[in-house]
């Protein structure tokens, strides 16, 4: 059986990327779901909305229990933002509420930013 090329693309893609890689990756997947959410919920397609909110719980919940929150100072105050992305997520599943997952939105948005220029930041002092 013959691999699609996407599927073995993306495979490789993250069995090679860096820790910080992972993380931006993770986030960019956040903020689709997210955006894919608005646009179900703009529709009235509550199925979709659903799959994509469960999604963005699911990274929300592996990005929080991949924190480590004593090695740094911003550790407890990250942790306390992904605990409220994910309550906000979970309320905004079972409300199909539109603003609240535009507020996630926006959160995600802001964080997939902030990982990118972190990891940006990283090559430029390992370069």
């Amino acid at each position: 059986m013959m691999k699609n090329p996407r599927d073995t693309y993306l495979a490789a893609s993250v069995s090679t990327a860096s820790p910080a890689q992972l993380l931006v990756m993770l986030c960019e997947r956040l903020s689709l779901d997210l955006q894919r959410a608005v646009a179900a919920l703009d529709s009235a397609d509550h199925t979709a909305a659903h799959g994509a909110l469960l999604h963005a719980q699911d990274i929300v919940v592996e990005l929080r229990s991949s924190l480590k929150v004593d090695l740094w100072s911003g550790g407890p105050g990250l942790a306390a933002l992904y605990d409220y992305l994910l309550t906000q997520l979970v309320s905004a599943n079972v409300n199909k509420d539109r603003a609240t997952t535009q507020v996630c939105l926006d959160l995600a948005d802001e964080l997939r930013a902030t990982w990118r220029e972190a990891a940006l930041s990283l090559v430029a002092a390992s370069a």
